[in-house]
């Protein structure tokens, strides 16, 4: 019955390319965000909530999204936080014990359109060719000239700033008050499990706000500092910039995640820059250069870090490249405490392959006392 009365649905690339699906659920409307895929076989309900994809249209590149449902504690954040959804086969139906509820139900309850039905083969094969571009997603497909003229009207995401779309706007806890370890989170659109991989290594964390200064970071008495994930271009958020090297001054532990990855790089003086298309999965290959293994790994931005730069600076070594562009995946300092990766070690696809980068962070912790540097 739904499927019979579900309305026709476009979606207008800014390039003036449309491709035609149908609306999910008869929803209607319009919505507007950068188009951009995602290669994961599960986790869409964690894709939806990732704070780094605000702003996004998501093309989901499995054949089926919603037939396992959605769990309320598979989520990222507070809300859904990608602009649309455009998938192939959309189930209605769910067939998993775990599930609260239907994935209908989850995208009704947060107002979000999503179209299905769509060649998401031929869609995505044009985004790799053509990059990532602004896009909309509507079911006004009698209004293609005033669709073009609104979308004329989105702004790009490079030199976009999103990071304060997606902060707290308040300092909070997570984690026991006890636990042996105390760090100070710059939430510039940080994930929830991030804040669990965390608190499991006996930290108590205080997450602060995107605009939170160095001192209100300090405040807490860290035994180190941790920069989030996060959407948008890194290179308007001069704030975090401004946090990061204040941290980096007092050589105190550091660990970057992503858009953390490239605001660390920005501190030192390396440049960013918009790729074609991004990296967006949970199974991109990784080369750690320090023991020489490999990880397959999470992936989720549309920005980089300048390779060329980074072998030229003489404080910062290359630890991680990606294996199938050689963009770099992750740095490190060689004087002190801080490093950064470009990947998410706290999503564990596979056998939790890059889960040890926690752990030495905490290791640095253990090495080095931010108290006494501070005293």
């Amino acid at each position: 019955m739904k499927y019979q009365t579900r309305k026709k649905a476009l979606i207008l690339l800014a390039d003036g390319t449309i491709f035609y699906g149908k609306a999910v659920g008869g929803k209607e409307g319009s919505a507007f965000g950068e188009v951009c895929f995602n290669t994961g076989m599960t986790g869409y309900q964690e894709i939806f909530t990732d704070p780094s994809y605000y702003g996004q249209l998501m093309v989901t590149t499995n054949a089926h999204i919603g037939n396992y449902g959605t769990n309320r504690d598979e989520v990222e954040s507070e809300g859904i936080k990608i602009a649309g959804l455009i998938c192939r086969n959309f189930s209605y139906q769910y067939s998993r014990p775990a599930a609260d509820d239907s994935l209908e139900a989850f995208l009704n309850e947060h107002n979000l359109l999503a179209i299905s039905d769509v060649d998401t083969r031929a869609l995505v094969s044009y985004i790799r060719d053509n990059g990532a571009m602004n896009a909309v997603i509507s079911t006004e497909v009698d209004n293609i000239e005033g669709l073009k003229k609104q979308l004329a009207e989105v702004p790009n995401m490079d030199g976009l700033e999103l990071a304060s779309k997606v902060s707290t706007k308040e300092p909070y806890f997570f984690g026991n008050e006890n636990a042996k370890y105390k760090v100070s989170a710059l939430d510039i659109g940080i994930k929830k499990n991030i804040l669990r991989n965390l608190s499991e290594r006996d930290c108590y964390i205080k997450v602060f706000p995107f605009d939170a200064s160095f001192e209100d970071l300090q405040s807490f008495n860290p035994d180190g500092y941790f920069i989030s994930n996060g959407p948008g271009d890194p290179a308007p958020l001069k704030n975090a910039i401004a946090v990061t090297q204040k941290v980096l001054e007092h050589k105190a532990p550091l660990f970057g995640i992503c858009l953390g990855h490239q605001i660390l790089a920005l501190a030192k003086g390396i440049s960013t820059y918009k790729m074609h298309h991004g990296h967006r999965g949970i199974n991109h290959p990784i080369k750690n250069l320090i023991t020489g293994k490999g990880e397959i790994t999470s992936q989720n931005h549309g920005f980089a870090i300048n390779r060329e730069e980074t072998e030229a600076h003489p404080d910062i070594e290359i630890t991680h490249v990606h294996l199938n562009d050689h963009t770099v995946a992750g740095i490190r300092l060689k004087n002190q405490p801080a490093f950064s990766v470009q990947y998410h070690p706290e999503a564990s696809p596979g056998p939790h392959d890059a889960s040890y980068l926690f752990d030495e962070f905490i290791e640095n912790i253990e090495k080095y006392s931010v108290k006494e540097a501070l005293s």
